[in-house]
């Protein structure tokens, strides 16, 4: 048997070649050299950089130049053709996204605070210009388009659940005067008791008196009115927390449109009727004469509709509006109250109807002739209002 005997460190290793090409700078300080090797190549390191920069190769690869040893990669080069590639070199990355910037939180201030409030007041139903009130801290005026519903999802429509969403908002109106006393409604338009109403309910009036739906009584002041729109705006003593109405958008009002009113007619509160919009812009003058606008024979303020006068006499000095026309049951003590849509938003304030004689029962009360003051009007004349009105 033949024995080949090497001195140590002379060994042959099958994979020196390869282990000599991919790590030439990496021989052994104690292992001899064979004088038959050529002499390892000169190696100077590159001065590594002080932050490297990658480096796009083509698409989807990226060089990162100097990449840590753990990281993934493909060593060019590398590999000992078992499957165990230890690689060196430079490392070829697979590009990965950037992340994008992440997003600022935005700040919930007052304002996206009151809109999603808002929103949820209108999905659940009624009280919504109480809600948003309450919480901004304002005795503002809520308005909606026509859309907008403040009665629970799935009620549009539903009588019964309007009736339940506004009538907090409507009140009963008793006024004394030199020349007697009348009964009107009105309409909250914000929690702290504004109130609006007709200016034939109160003008001329020394006492004010006013109930709301809970039974409760008020002092009230009349803080302005503006007799040519028959307007009033009044306000509470020492009211707070009440539930305002929504005002809607008038505009929006057709022809055929169930509506529902919502009044105290002859003193009795909450009184709730239903029809239709009959027309649209009714030219209906009535007076402007304190003395005038008293209940007259039938029961009813006196008005002027085509050519012809109705509840008494108006007078010489007279005022003329466009008004909605309604068949909804109006009666005298409807004056000042609340015509509403489907969605529970009020589009008009009651103000004017023809009440029969009452020389015999079977021709009194409503016949199915009412007029409403837009509710757009309303509100276009409502700083004037707040400043004492017109008539001031």
């Amino acid at each position: 048997m033949t024995e080949s005997i090497r001195r140590s460190g002379e060994y042959e290793n099958p994979y020196q070649d390869e282990q000599q090409h991919a790590y030439p700078q990496q021989q052994h300080a104690s292992s001899p050299v064979n004088p038959e090797w050529p002499p390892p190549p000169a190696y100077q390191p590159a001065p590594q950089p002080q932050q490297a920069e990658p480096v796009t190769v083509e698409p989807g690869t990226t060089v990162w130049p100097g990449q840590p040893a753990q990281a993934a990669f493909a060593a060019e080069g590398a590999g000992d053709g078992h499957g165990g590639g230890t690689g060196g070199g430079t490392a070829l990355l697979t590009a990965v996204p950037a992340e994008p910037a992440p997003k600022k939180k935005r700040t919930r201030g007052p304002v996206a605070l009151l809109a999603a409030v808002a929103i949820v007041a209108a999905a659940i139903g009624g009280g919504t210009a109480y809600a948003v009130q309450e919480l901004t801290g304002k005795n503002e005026v809520a308005t909606s388009t026509a859309t907008t519903s403040v009665v629970p999802a799935g009620k549009k429509g539903d009588i019964a659940a309007i009736a339940a969403a506004v009538s907090p908002s409507i009140v009963e109106i008793n006024a004394t005067s030199n020349s007697g006393e009348s009964t009107g409604s009105g309409v909250i338009i914000t929690s702290d008791g504004e109130i609006i109403t007709n200016n034939h309910v109160v003008s001329g009036a020394s006492s004010i008196k006013v109930k709301t739906s809970d039974g409760k009584e008020y002092t009230a002041q009349v803080v302005g009115t503006d007799s040519k729109k028959d307007l009033a705006l009044i306000k509470l003593q020492g009211a707070s927390g009440l539930q305002a109405a929504t005002l809607g958008d008038s505009s929006g009002v057709n022809v055929g449109d169930t509506v529902v009113a919502i009044g105290s007619p002859e003193g009795l509160t909450g009184t709730v009727t239903s029809g239709i919009v009959s027309a649209l812009n009714r030219d209906v003058t009535v007076s402007t004469d304190e003395g005038q606008q008293q209940q007259q024979q039938g029961g009813g303020w006196p008005f002027e509709f085509g050519g012809r006068q109705f509840n008494g006499d108006t007078g010489s000095s007279t005022t003329t509006y466009k008004a909605i026309q309604t068949d909804a049951s109006l009666n005298p003590g409807n004056s000042g109250g609340a015509l509403i849509d489907m969605n529970g938003n009020v589009i008009g304030i009651n103000s004017a109807m023809y009440s029969a004689s009452a020389g015999s029962s079977g021709d009194a009360g409503s016949v199915g002739l009412g007029f409403a003051i837009p509710i757009n009007t309303v509100k276009s004349d409502l700083a004037t209002l707040r400043a004492g009105g017109s008539d001031n």
